[in-house]
């Protein structure tokens, strides 16, 4: 009787280790096969196809958990970006409330004074109930004088913005055509120096009677008048360090602050140099259409600012 045999055999296929990742170890796919080499092919594709899918859930995990330290460092940046934000508007609103409140108490003080001290004066003068001649005299000049020291400061700060802060006071006046650091600059300095001839004018003017000091008391006035002018219209209109209220609404007000931000442009050799007639100074250069489209910008900020 003849006998039946079979055979079987084992064919093993070493797999290399995956140095991608270390969550499939060696691996080594076992092909069975009973000498027919479909069965055989078969086993070692169905054990082939389990190998790659196991790469490619691991593959997904690794590219998962890259994506999440992505975005986790993304909102890192972010957040930190976002703090430095908040940080710098609140010390911005903290300098523009600063100076503010020493523009709002340095304007009622000086203007308190220079009041009490027009009155005083000339309450002095009319002291008897007599009108001389020489003393109505006296306060036309100081009036009048007032007047003419508040208009000639223009044309001296014209002046002296053209020939000494934009040559051999640069590297004081440069500070106001960079960004402020604080809520002052050093260009600030020559605010206190124009106080100086302001207060000393005063100051003789006060204490002494006469024709000649009533005109030093009506020119330190005037330059007092001129500088609180100065003030709110150059550094509160234009560079916005306080608000100022219903003066952003005046019409000339608007124009003076939109020249003098051409200036800062320098878009015509640095004219204009004064801040009140800007406007015609930019007007004799060729300069109004460059004066509407800023007069335009600067409306249209203002609008989006209410808005917002």
């Amino acid at each position: 009787m003849a006998t039946l045999r079979t055979s079987t055999s084992t064919v093993i296929y070493p797999f290399r280790r995956n140095t991608a990742s270390t969550a499939i170890p060696n691996s080594t796919v076992v092909c069975f096969g009973n000498g027919r080499k479909r069965n055989e092919l078969n086993v070692c594709m169905l054990l082939q196809q389990r190998r790659k899918n196991l790469e490619s859930e691991n593959e997904i995990m690794i590219n998962n958990s890259d994506a999440i330290k992505s975005y986790e460092a993304f909102n890192h940046v972010s957040q930190i970006k976002r703090s430095k934000s908040e940080e710098r508007l609140a010390k911005k609103k903290f300098e523009r409330t600063t100076y503010l409140l020493a523009a709002i108490l340095s304007s009622l003080g000086i203007s308190s004074m220079a009041i009490m001290a027009v009155y005083c004066r000339f309450s002095w003068q009319m002291e008897g109930g007599e009108f001389q001649e020489f003393q109505l005299l006296e306060m036309f000049g100081t009036f009048a004088l007032s007047v003419g020291a508040a208009v000639g400061m223009e044309y001296w700060a014209r002046w002296a913005h053209r020939a000494l802060w934009h040559a051999s006071l640069w590297h004081m006046h440069e500070s106001h055509h960079r960004a402020r650091e604080g809520g002052f600059e050093l260009n600030d300095v020559f605010a206190v120096v124009n106080a100086v001839p302001a207060i000393a004018l005063l100051s003789y003017g006060f204490f002494n009677g006469g024709f000649v000091p009533g005109l030093c008391f009506g020119a330190g006035l005037g330059i007092t008048v001129f500088g609180m002018a100065y003030m709110f219209v150059h550094d509160g209109l234009v560079h916005r360090r306080f608000a100022v209220g219903p003066i952003a609404n005046v019409p000339y007000l608007l124009k003076v602050a939109a020249a003098h931000q051409i200036h800062h442009a320098d878009k015509f050799d640095g004219v204009p140099y004064g801040l009140f007639r800007g406007p015609q100074e930019l007007e004799e250069v060729g300069g109004l259409k460059e004066l509407e489209k800023e007069i335009k910008r600067r409306r249209k900020l203002s609008q989006n600012s209410d808005i917002l």
